[in-house]
């Protein structure tokens, strides 16, 4: 770490520096930062008075545009993860924007020449030196195939992946100190979250990857004349140029020339919720980041869906989970709600589950009463991050991308058309969701599964017994236990084992009864102290009487 440190010094100072400017020196102090980078304790008392100028969604939004590309791209996925950062921080997180320069001419031909391995003229018949688009990766430029096709050119900036990886090895360092000596990062596991973020930004750098998420989606609406997605030119695409279709429309943002071009904008709203859902609730593969700006209108009031850098999957389980956490909702069942959001989240062993519930009844009481059409989605997924939140609970990325998908596309639709209602136009595919769940066959199936999943479990049974025999016999077997469920432990040994014992004696007396009327009855005699009592009568009375004891005795105790 010292070595890495050293390495990236300037660095380090930069992120340092721009931290405690923006109030959050006491974090970088607690770090033991101040001394190793020989921080001036000026920064330090400006920082403060910003500090108490400014909300913390503002100061660290402020700090991520200070440090460039990499901070902007993980503040921007951060916003995606309302789970593990409070709502007035995502909310500030939303106003990222990239502030960059574009990089010359020069500098984009030399890295299409270099990935394609041919010259730009031998390439492209026409190539606009000016671009169409910048962003904090790359920049897009218009330019024409040599077989007359119109494209538009993605080139990723240039030694871009280099210097985020600089910074995301100093933010991997960062969270590793922060675990080590502060307990709020060990309990929010600072460690795996920038891990995440890391994993999302590097997948982001990927250009094949992002054209591959492009085609795939794109056959989703094949036979869809209303969604066009653009082509991706396969044989001029690699990790770093990205060539596709080039769309011309009007961005759904750009509310005055839709107005001026005719465009009917209800229309537009419909179709747009329609693709969303075709792509969450049927195929499972959706646009992680559709605002305005990624999405065009075209004449016959057909959109075009654009960059796929971000998208999210839900497998056909975790469509089954989120059609369980609707139905409970319709059903206004808590105990439903909070198995379908255990089901959907990693759920920490600390949580307390009557404080859950509460939260839960809450959030169900509060739409139990709203007309299904009313119901804002926006709202109803915010309401269920902060549930989650609140608890700890760590969702699956693919599903806080989903929330911010809807988020998202409500803020799309209201302004197309305020009277548009979303979960209206959601309720048919929701429908077909819970019939495609409840179908014979997909139940067969999924009993099948079950079935072979607890068939191997049978199978490795006898295999698991062994291993966890012989790490007993070798004594390493470990079992943490609290005062009150030692007790609990030991009355119920002792329950046990006083049971146990009378069921032994009822067991020998019984036997001992049997034993001497087969004998008896096999020599052909009665011995005299027989004939003069009923044995046999009074045996099987006190045997009765002690078993019905001991059935009682069970049913007080409620355990059978």
């Amino acid at each position: 770490m010292i070595k890495k440190k050293f390495r990236h010094l300037q660095r380090s100072r930069d992120i340092v520096y721009a931290f405690t400017r923006q109030g959050f020196g006491y974090v970088m102090k607690e770090l033991g930062l101040f001394d190793l980078l020989s921080v001036p304790k000026r920064i330090f008392v400006e920082g403060n008075k910003t500090g108490n100028s400014r909300t913390t969604g503002e100061r660290l939004r402020l700090f991520l545009e200070e440090l460039g590309p990499t901070f902007v791209k993980i503040g921007q996925i951060a916003s995606t993860r309302p789970d593990i950062i409070p709502a007035d921080i995502i909310h500030e997180l939303g106003k990222l924007q990239d502030q960059v320069s574009l990089f010359p001419f020069d500098e984009v031909k030399r890295i299409i020449e270099e990935e394609l391995a041919d010259s730009l003229e031998n390439t492209f018949a026409e190539f606009r030196e000016t671009p169409i688009a910048a962003a904090s990766i790359g920049q897009v430029h218009y330019a024409v195939l040599l077989t007359g096709e119109q494209v538009a050119v993605k080139i990723q900036r240039p030694n871009i992946k280099n210097i985020i990886e600089t910074d995301l090895e100093i933010l991997q360092d960062l969270a590793r100190l922060a675990e080590a000596r502060l307990d709020w990062a060990r309990r929010y596991q600072v460690r795996d979250v920038v891990e995440e973020l890391a994993r999302s930004l590097r997948l982001e750098l990927d250009y094949e990857t992002e054209g591959r998420n492009s085609e795939k989606i794109a056959n989703q609406f094949k036979n869809n004349s209303k969604v066009l997605i653009p082509r991706i030119y396969w044989e001029y695409t690699t990790s770093k140029v990205l060539t596709m279709e080039y769309i011309e429309g009007i961005k759904l943002n750009e509310e005055e020339k839709l107005h001026q071009a005719g465009y009917d904008s209800k229309i537009l709203g419909e179709t747009v919720v329609n693709a969303i859902f075709q792509q969450i609730l049927i195929d499972g593969l959706f646009h992680g980041d559709p605002h305005p700006g990624n999405i065009l209108a075209l004449p016959g009031e057909v959109i075009a869906f654009m960059d796929f850098g971000i998208v999210g999957r839900l497998s056909a389980e975790m469509r089954n989970h989120v059609a369980s956490f609707v139905i409970a909702m319709m059903n206004e069942s808590t105990d439903e709600v909070i198995r379908a959001i255990i089901r959907m989240g990693l759920v920490p062993d600390t949580v307390n589950h009557e404080r859950l519930r509460v939260d839960v009844d809450h959030l169900r009481e509060k739409y139990s009463n709203v007309p299904f059409s009313d119901m804002s989605i926006g709202k109803a997924v915010n309401d269920l991050f902060s549930v989650a939140f609140r608890h700890q609970i760590q969702l699956p990325t693919d599903l806080t991308i989903l929330g911010k998908t809807l988020l998202t596309i409500e803020g799309v639709v209201e302004n197309l058309d305020p009277d548009l209602s979303i979960i209206k136009i959601a309720e048919p595919f929701g429908r077909q969701l819970v019939k495609e769940r409840l179908h014979p066959k997909n139940v067969a199936e999924k009993v099948w599964g079950q079935v072979n999943e607890y068939s191997e479990i049978l199978n490795e049974l006898p295999k698991t017994v062994k291993e966890i025999t012989a790490i007993m016999k070798k004594g390493r077997m470990k079992i943490e236990l609290t005062t009150s469920e030692i007790d609990l432990l030991e009355k119920k040994l002792n329950r046990i084992s006083n049971r146990l014992s009378f069921s032994i004696v009822l067991l020998s007396f019984s036997i001992i009864l049997v034993g001497i009327i087969i004998g008896a009855s096999l020599s052909g005699q009665t011995s005299v102290l027989l004939s003069k009592i009923p044995a046999v009568e009074i045996g099987f009375s006190i045997a009765t009487a002690m078993f019905l004891w001991l059935l009682l005795a069970i049913f007080k105790s409620g355990r059978f």
